[in-house]
C-alpha cells in the first residue's frame, strides 16, 4: 500500500489515497470463521507497533491517541482497540468511516476526517481495499489502530492511524415513501431497490419536472458536493434504460460534471431521498437532431437514489 500524509491531502483526496486498494502488504491473519469468507481473512494481523496505540473517547468522535515516540514501525499492521457491538460487514458493502492520523516520529497529529459528518463519501469495503485489510470482517462500532512504515518511494514518514467503523449504509434510498406526483413517470422496485420506471401516455413534457419518491433525512447536497448514488436513465422517446448504476456499483459524480438537469435533481436534496425527474432535451443533452448514440434531441428520466455526500468545504 502507497499513502502520503494526511495533512498534505485534501479532505476530498483523502478517502481516495489512504482508503484506496491495496498494493503489497504482509500476509494477513485468517481470522475468519467458516464460511465468513475473503474479508474476514484480509484483516492485516496485529503487531508490536499497533498493539503500542492507545485511544480514548467515544467511537464516532475525535479520538486522544497516545504512543511512546518514536515508534518504530517495521510493516503495516492494524489491531482492534474496540469490538463493536453492531452488524458485520460483508464483501462489497457500504460503509462510513471516521479516522485520525498522527505522525509516528513525533506523535503529532496530522489531521482528521469523518467524524464532523459529510466530510467524505461511504466507502466500499472488499478484501482488495485498504479499509477491508483494516478492518476485515468487523462489526460496526470497531475501533482499530494501524501503523503505516516510511514510504521511501514518496518520502512520507511513517504513520499511526485510529479508524473506526461507524454504519452500514444501504445501496438504496432508504427515506420515507412520499405520494406519486400525478403525470410523473410511475416506478416499481425491485427487492434490491432497482427501479423499472412506466412512462405515462402522451408526448413528452416540454417542461423540467422533478418529484420526490422518498425523502431522507441525512444531510443536503449543496453545487459543488461529490455525491454517490444510485440512478437509471430513461429514454422517453424510446422507453428504453440507456444508462444505469445498478447491477454494478453506486456511481460517484459531483454536481458540478453533470447535465444542468441531473444537478438540479440533486442540489437541496437530502441523503437518504430518492427523486425522479423529467430532463427535456434543453436541460439534458441539448436540442437537436434525436440520435441515439449522444441523447441529442432526446427527454431523459432518470431515478436517483442519494445515499451519501461530500460536502465542499466552505471559506
Amino acid at each position: 500500500m502507497r499513502f502520503r500524509p494526511l495533512a498534505a491531502l485534501s479532505v476530498a483526496a483523502v478517502s481516495v489515497v489512504l482508503l484506496a486498494g491495496c498494493s503489497s502488504s504482509p500476509e494477513p491473519t485468517d481470522t475468519s470463521s467458516p464460511g465468513s469468507g475473503a474479508l474476514c481473512e484480509a484483516k492485516l494481523p496485529a503487531g508490536a507497533a499497533s498493539d503500542a496505540v492507545e485511544a480514548e473517547g467515544e467511537v464516532g468522535e475525535v479520538p486522544t491517541v497516545s504512543f511512546s515516540a518514536p515508534l518504530e514501525i517495521e510493516d503495516i499492521q492494524s489491531t482492534v482497540l474496540v469490538e463493536g457491538d453492531g452488524e458485520q460487514v460483508s464483501e462489497g458493502d457500504l460503509v462510513n468511516v471516521a479516522f485520525v492520523g498522527l505522525d509516528a516520529e513525533t506523535a503529532t497529529e496530522l489531521g482528521s476526517i469523518g467524524y464532523a459528518g459529510s466530510e467524505v463519501l461511504p466507502q466500499q469495503i472488499s478484501a482488495e481495499t485498504s479499509i477491508g485489510a483494516f478492518l476485515g470482517c468487523a462489526t460496526v462500532g470497531t475501533r482499530v489502530a494501524v501503523t503505516l512504515p516510511a514510504d521511501t518511494a514518496t518520502g512520507s514518514g511513517a504513520q499511526v492511524y485510529v479508524l473506526d467503523l461507524l454504519d452500514i449504509v444501504p445501496t438504496a434510498a432508504w427515506g420515507e415513501q412520499q405520494e406519486p406526483v400525478e403525470g410523473m413517470p410511475t416506478v416499481e422496485l425491485a427487492e434490491d431497490g432497482a427501479p423499472t420506471v412506466t412512462l405515462p401516455e402522451g408526448d413528452a413534457p416540454t417542461e423540467y419536472e422533478l418529484a420526490v419518491l422518498k425523502q431522507g433525512d441525512g444531510a443536503t447536497v449543496a453545487e459543488g458536493d461529490a455525491v454517490l448514488v444510485q440512478y437509471q436513465g430513461v429514454s422517453w422517446n424510446t422507453g428504453e434504460v440507456f444508462d444505469q448504476s445498478w447491477g454494478s456499483a453506486p456511481a460517484t459524480l459531483t454536481t458540478t460534471q453533470v447535465v444542468p438537469g441531473f444537478a438540479d435533481a440533486l442540489v437541496g436534496q437530502q441523503v437518504g431521498s430518492q427523486v425522479i425527474a423529467v430532463l427535456p432535451p434543453a436541460t439534458a443533452y441539448g436540442e437537436g437532431e434525436i440520435n441515439d448514440e449522444d441523447l441529442v434531441g432526446q427527454t431523459l428520466v432518470f431515478v436517483v437514489d442519494i445515499l451519501g455526500v461530500q460536502q465542499v468545504p466552505t471559506e
